[in-house]
Protein backbone atom coordinates (compact mmCIF):
# COMPACT_ATOMS: atom_id res chain seq x y z
CA UNK A 1 0.00 0.00 0.00
CA UNK A 2 1.61 3.34 -0.99
CA UNK A 3 1.01 5.96 1.91
CA UNK A 4 0.09 9.37 1.22
CA UNK A 5 -1.26 12.86 3.44
CA UNK A 6 -4.63 10.90 2.61
CA UNK A 7 -3.88 7.44 4.67
CA UNK A 8 -5.07 7.23 8.36
CA UNK A 9 -2.61 7.30 11.18
CA UNK A 10 -3.89 3.63 11.66
CA UNK A 11 -2.18 2.83 8.52
CA UNK A 12 0.52 4.81 8.71
CA UNK A 13 1.44 2.92 11.73
CA UNK A 14 0.68 -0.90 10.33
CA UNK A 15 2.81 -0.28 7.01
CA UNK A 16 5.33 1.74 9.03
CA UNK A 17 5.69 1.38 12.71
CA UNK A 18 8.90 3.18 13.06
CA UNK A 19 6.61 6.41 12.14
CA UNK A 20 5.51 6.05 15.43
CA UNK A 21 8.91 7.73 17.04
CA UNK A 22 8.38 10.90 13.97
CA UNK A 23 4.47 11.53 15.47
CA UNK A 24 5.98 11.91 19.15
CA UNK A 25 8.55 14.32 18.08
CA UNK A 26 5.92 16.20 16.37
CA UNK A 27 3.71 16.33 19.61
CA UNK A 28 1.32 13.51 18.82
CA UNK A 29 1.12 11.33 21.58
CA UNK A 30 -2.35 9.99 21.21
CA UNK A 31 -1.89 7.20 18.46
CA UNK A 32 -3.75 4.61 19.75
CA UNK A 33 -6.70 6.48 20.51
CA UNK A 34 -9.74 6.37 18.93
CA UNK A 35 -9.30 9.37 16.37
CA UNK A 36 -6.64 7.82 15.09
CA UNK A 37 -8.15 4.71 13.00
CA UNK A 38 -10.01 7.50 11.10
CA UNK A 39 -7.84 10.72 11.46
CA UNK A 40 -5.62 11.16 8.37
CA UNK A 41 -2.05 12.65 8.25
CA UNK A 42 -3.29 15.49 6.88
CA UNK A 43 -6.09 16.22 9.45
CA UNK A 44 -3.29 15.68 12.36
CA UNK A 45 -0.85 17.75 11.07
CA UNK A 46 -3.80 20.53 10.61
CA UNK A 47 -5.16 19.60 14.04
CA UNK A 48 -1.45 19.85 16.02
CA UNK A 49 -0.65 22.84 14.03
CA UNK A 50 2.25 20.96 11.93
CA UNK A 51 3.27 22.32 8.62
CA UNK A 52 2.06 19.33 6.35
CA UNK A 53 5.50 18.93 3.95
CA UNK A 54 7.07 18.80 6.95
CA UNK A 55 5.28 16.31 8.87
CA UNK A 56 5.63 13.85 5.10
CA UNK A 57 9.13 14.38 4.75
CA UNK A 58 9.84 13.17 7.96
CA UNK A 59 7.86 10.16 7.75
CA UNK A 60 8.88 9.65 4.28
CA UNK A 61 5.23 9.42 3.12
CA UNK A 62 4.04 11.26 -0.49
CA UNK A 63 1.56 14.01 -0.56
CA UNK A 64 -0.47 12.14 -3.00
Amino acid sequence: MALTADSTIAELLREKPESAQVLFRFGMGCLGCAIANNETIREAAQAHGIPLEEMLSALGVAEA
